[in-house]
C-alpha cells in the first residue's frame, strides 16, 4: 500500500510538472520558427485562444486588429505592421527563431485601417479614419502626415511604376486619389460612385470595391484611370479583395470576399467566363446539415501566397483556411479560436503566415469584453499551401 500511495504521489508530481512546461510561453521554448505547432511534450490542452498552437507575437495592440503587412523582399530579415482600433501602428522584427521583438510605434487620431510598405521598406503608410494618411520612415521614425480627405481613408497602397511611384489612398468620401508623397495635393483624384470598403493593388492592376457591392479595376500604366466597372458575382456587401497572378507574376484576377461567408475568384479576362470565373462557401458552421441553421460569418481578409499561388481567407467565425483555387480545393482549415480573426497576411517568401485574433463588433458592442485580450499569431504554413499536386 505504502508503495502504491508512493507511485500516485510521483505520477501527481510528474503531471504537475508536465502541466507547467506545457502552459509556458512558446517564446524561448522553441528551437527554431514553426516548432511551436504542439507544446514541449507534444500533449494538446484545450487552450481556446490559441488553438493551433503557433508562435505568439508579443505586445499585440490595446484594440481590434484591422490590418497586417510583412516587409517586402527588398529588406533583410522579416518584419511585420499591424494597425488597430487603439489608433496606433506597431512594428515587430520577427526573428529566425520566431520571436518577435518590438522595434517602433506611431499614432493616429483615429482607428488605423490600412497599411502598405513602400518597395525598398524604408517607409511605412498608413491610413486612418482621422481622414489623414502618414509616411512613417523607419530609420528615423518620424511620421508625417502625406493625405488628407474629407472622410475616414479606408485603403492604401504603395505603387511603383516605371514613370511614377506614389500613393493610393480610397476613402469613404467616394473618392481614390494618388499623392506624390512630396506633395500636400493629390497627384490625381478619381470619383468612384460609392465608399471604398477595400481594395488591391499589383501593378499595373488596381481593383476596389465599394459600397453597393461595386467593384471598379483601374490600370495603372503611364498614368492611373478607370478601366472596367464589373458586375459584383457576390450577393452581399464586398468586405476583401486580393489581386491573384499568372505562371508569369502578372495580375489576372482577383479574389472578393462578403459578409456572407462566400468568396468570388474572377479573372479580368477569362478564355471562359462560365468556366473560369467561379465562388465558394466558406466560414460557416453546421455544415450541410438542413435540421439546423447553418451560422455564417464574415470573410474579413484573403491573402494570396507569394510562391505558390494558393490562398489563405480568414473570417469571423475564428478559423483560417487555405485553399487551391486552381485544384478547386480546400487544403487545410484551423481549429477556432474564441475570437474572429480580423487580418492576415505573408511574409515575402511565404514562409510564415500572420493572423490576428480581436473582437470584430460583428455581434453588437453587448458582446465587446475589454478584458479579452488581442493576439497576432506566426505559423509556419510553407507546406501547407503548397498544391497537392506539387511534390
Amino acid at each position: 500500500m505504502l508503495q502504491l500511495m508512493m507511485k500516485l504521489a510521483a505520477f501527481a508530481i510528474l503531471d504537475s510538472i508536465l502541466k507547467s512546461i506545457s502552459s509556458m510561453s512558446l517564446f524561448g521554448a522553441s528551437p527554431g520558427f514553426g516548432t511551436g505547432g504542439t507544446s514541449v511534450f507534444g500533449n494538446t490542452t484545450t487552450d481556446t485562444h490559441n488553438p493551433m498552437k503557433d508562435v505568439e507575437v508579443t505586445s499585440p495592440p490595446d484594440d481590434s486588429i484591422s490590418c497586417l503587412a510583412f516587409s517586402p523582399p527588398s529588406m533583410p530579415g522579416n518584419f511585420l505592421i499591424g494597425g488597430s482600433w487603439a489608433n496606433d501602428v506597431r512594428c515587430w522584427e520577427v526573428q529566425d527563431n520566431g520571436q518577435t521583438v518590438p522595434k517602433a510605434q506611431q499614432m493616429h487620431t483615429g482607428p488605423v485601417l490600412d497599411v502598405c510598405w513602400s518597395d525598398d521598406g524604408s517607409k511605412v503608410f498608413t491610413a486612418s479614419c482621422d481622414k489623414t494618411a502618414k509616411m512613417w520612415d523607419l530609420n528615423s521614425n518620424q511620421a508625417m502626415q502625406i493625405a488628407q480627405h474629407e472622410g475616414p481613408i479606408r485603403t492604401i497602397h504603395w505603387i511603383k511604376a516605371p514613370n511614377y511611384s506614389c500613393i493610393m489612398t480610397g476613402s469613404w468620401d467616394k473618392t481614390l486619389k494618388f499623392w506624390d508623397t512630396r506633395s500636400p495635393s493629390p497627384m490625381m483624384s478619381l470619383q468612384m460612385p460609392e465608399r471604398a470598403y477595400c481594395a488591391d493593388v499589383v501593378y499595373p492592376m488596381a481593383v476596389v470595391a465599394t459600397a453597393d457591392r461595386g467593384l471598379i479595376v483601374y490600370q495603372l500604366e503611364n498614368q492611373p484611370s478607370e478601366f472596367r466597372r464589373i458586375e459584383s458575382p457576390l450577393k452581399h456587401q464586398h468586405r476583401c479583395v486580393a489581386v491573384f497572378k499568372d505562371k508569369q507574376s502578372k495580375p489576372t484576377g482577383f479574389a472578393l470576399g462578403s459578409i456572407e461567408g462566400r468568396v468570388a475568384i474572377h479573372y479580368i479576362n477569362p478564355p471562359n467566363p462560365a468556366k473560369d470565373n467561379f465562388t465558394f462557401k466558406c466560414h460557416r458552421s453546421n455544415g450541410t446539415n438542413t435540421a439546423t441553421p447553418q451560422d455564417i460569418y464574415a470573410v474579413n481578409a484573403i491573402s494570396f501566397h507569394p510562391v505558390h499561388g494558393t490562398l489563405a481567407t480568414v473570417g469571423s467565425d475564428g478559423r483560417f483556411s487555405f485553399w487551391d483555387k486552381d485544384a478547386r480545393t480546400k487544403l487545410k482549415t484551423s481549429d477556432q479560436l474564441d475570437q474572429p480573426i480580423t487580418a492576415c497576411s505573408f511574409n515575402s517568401n511565404g514562409n510564415i503566415f500572420a493572423y490576428a485574433s480581436s473582437y470584430d463588433w460583428s455581434k453588437g458592442h453587448e458582446y465587446y469584453n475589454p478584458q479579452k485580450k488581442n493576439y497576432i499569431f506566426l505559423r509556419n504554413a510553407a507546406e501547407e499551401l503548397k498544391p497537392r499536386n506539387k511534390k
